[in-house]
């Protein structure tokens, strides 16, 4: 219904004024126009005596004589009555914020396009002269634009359609004549159509872009859940694990205490026996004693020596030896192991807890920070690290807080540990490494190797050996060069000798290198791997050489 009220407008419209027609008239061609309109029309035509149809140009000699045409008339009269000439809607009109039709008078329309020719705007009523005359569907038309005067060179008041290449800028055909002769020009259309082909090409790449983006925040996303998820499992882990360990401190608890008062019930018990007898001798003998005073003062001589043998026997006496006085140290040897289990318990706690906070808090992602370059940026990821008694081996000297190492002849009195080095003079750090971390290492002497391993590394055999196995990376520094060990396999390194090596970590990056540091930092040998577990450091000296963890700063 919309298309057949949209045609009857168009059909009855003026094609000058672009209304409905008022007092139309026809042409001999058969073109209708409201009769103000063709007048004034022709009235400017009167010169030449020669008076034409706007629409197909039809030339007529002499001037025709205009009647109204009562039919048309009356269908426009009735098309105004059943209110499809109605207002268009408000949002047909222009605001200001649109751009407006250049033709309308009173309120004006939107504009639904722009020539770029006549540099003006249309709303679609005044539009259609470009759609129906052959000259006008030559131009140009765009989207609205409030812009288009900036087509006009400002100096010749021409449109510009040649761009100077040279200056990077839109001209017109005066242009190239004056300022801009024999600069490298061409028709802006050429122009365009070479920096279309560019655009499509960046918008490819945006486009590629864009769907890696995509792909990374998805990867990100499912980083997110990961992390989640395994947060979420380790902590309903982790509370099932202590409360299991809780559940059998305090069963270990109960049964300490109930075995303690089971002893307490059987010493109690016997002292209370053996007090009870000597309560009963003392009864007794308190018994024997007044008999015997009373026996003491009988005057009859006769009767004295008649019953002093039966009065003066006495019962044989409590033994009393197994009385063992302790004052105060009964169960103390109970209390003694209970802190001495206590204290393993919080040795235990404080070796492994490094391994449970340090190995869960970095989480990196996607974008890793770049690798340090100088060494004030590498001390940013300085540790202080020390050394574990428990994995140094006995002829193995700790010093200056467990920081420094060297050979000594005397076995040290380390305790038993299942970590410690049998075979070859190394020893581990107490402080395990994850996320990036950086430390030096000053030595001395013939030789020292200069290591990283995991904590299952073998702790005997020829396998053990920092290196040898494919559970440690090794530096090993002599006096006068460097070779790197890795899974029995070694790779001549080339760079300064110093007695100063610098390491960098980035478990998750999978990077560990070597430096030698002097004044300045000397890249020795670099490492691209997979890190599946925790770092410990690692440090091996000869006979008669000593290696220390630096403080740095």
């Amino acid at each position: 219904m919309a298309q057949k009220d949209q045609l009857d407008r168009e059909t009855l419209s003026c094609s000058i004024c672009l209304d409905l027609l008022k007092d139309p008239v026809g042409l001999p061609c058969g073109h209708s126009y409201c009769m103000s309109c063709i007048k004034g029309f022709w009235d400017g035509e009167d010169q030449r005596k020669i008076y034409s149809c706007p629409q197909c140009r039809e030339a007529f000699t002499p001037r025709p004589v205009l009647k109204k045409n009562t039919m048309l008339a009356a269908l426009v009269e009735q098309l105004k009555k059943t209110g499809l000439q109605a207002a268009p809607a408000d949002h047909c009109y222009a605001g200001p914020e649109d751009v407006a039709c250049d033709f309308c008078t009173g309120r004006k329309l939107k504009a639904f396009k722009s020539c770029l020719v006549c540099l003006a705007s249309y709303c679609e009523n005044h539009l259609q002269s470009h759609y129906d005359v052959a000259p006008l569907k030559k131009h140009k038309l765009v989207e609205p634009s409030k812009k288009l005067q900036e087509n006009i060179c400002s100096r010749h008041d021409k449109f510009m359609e040649i761009f100077c290449r040279t200056d990077k800028k839109s001209i017109c055909y005066l242009c190239t004549m004056d300022d801009h002769k024999g600069h490298d020009t061409v028709p802006a259309a050429a122009e365009r159509t070479e920096r279309q082909r560019e655009l499509e090409v960046s918008r490819l790449n945006i486009q590629q872009r864009i769907q890696d983006r995509e792909k990374d925040v998805k990867l990100l996303q499912q980083e997110v859940e990961a992390v989640s998820l395994s947060a979420d499992k380790a902590v309903e882990d982790s509370e099932k694990i202590f409360t299991q360990l809780i559940r059998l401190l305090q069963k270990r608890s109960s049964d300490v205490k109930q075995q303690i008062r089971s002893q307490q019930e059987t010493e109690v018990s016997g002292v209370k026996e053996l007090q009870e007898k000597l309560q009963q001798e003392i009864t007794e003998l308190k018994r024997k004693d007044a008999e015997l005073k009373q026996l003491s003062h009988t005057e009859d001589h006769n009767q004295f020596l008649h019953n002093y043998p039966s009065v003066s026997q006495l019962s044989e006496p409590t033994d009393s030896s197994s009385i063992n006085i302790r004052p105060l140290r009964y169960f103390e040897d109970v209390t003694a192991a209970v802190s001495e289990l206590r204290d393993k318990l919080q040795d235990i706690l404080k070796e492994e807890w490094t391994n449970i906070s340090l190995t869960g808090t970095e989480v990196d992602v996607l974008l890793p920070e770049p690798e340090p370059k100088t060494r004030a940026e590498f001390l940013k990821y300085s540790r202080e690290i020390t050394l574990d008694p428990n994995t140094a081996h006995t002829r193995l000297l700790l010093s200056d807080g467990n920081r420094k190492v060297e050979y000594t002849k005397q076995q040290q009195s380390y305790s038993s540990h299942t970590d410690r080095f049998t075979n070859y003079l190394q020893v581990l750090s107490r402080e395990s490494l994850t996320g990036r971390c950086y430390w030096e290492v000053e030595w001395r002497g013939e030789q020292v190797f200069v290591s990283v391993a995991y904590k299952n590394i073998s702790r005997a055999g020829d396998e053990s050996l920092f290196g040898r196995n494919d559970k440690s990376w090794s530096l090993w520094c002599d006096t006068n060069s460097y070779v790197f060990w890795f899974n029995n396999i070694s790779t001549t390194v080339s760079g300064p000798v110093s007695s100063r090596v610098g390491v960098y970590l980035d478990h998750r990056a999978g990077i560990l290198s070597f430096y030698s540091v002097s004044e300045t930092m000397t890249l020795l040998h670099r490492v691209q791997t997979t890190f599946t577990q925790p770092l410990y450091a690692g440090l091996y000296v000869d006979y008669d050489s000593t290696a220390e963890l630096c403080k740095v700063k």
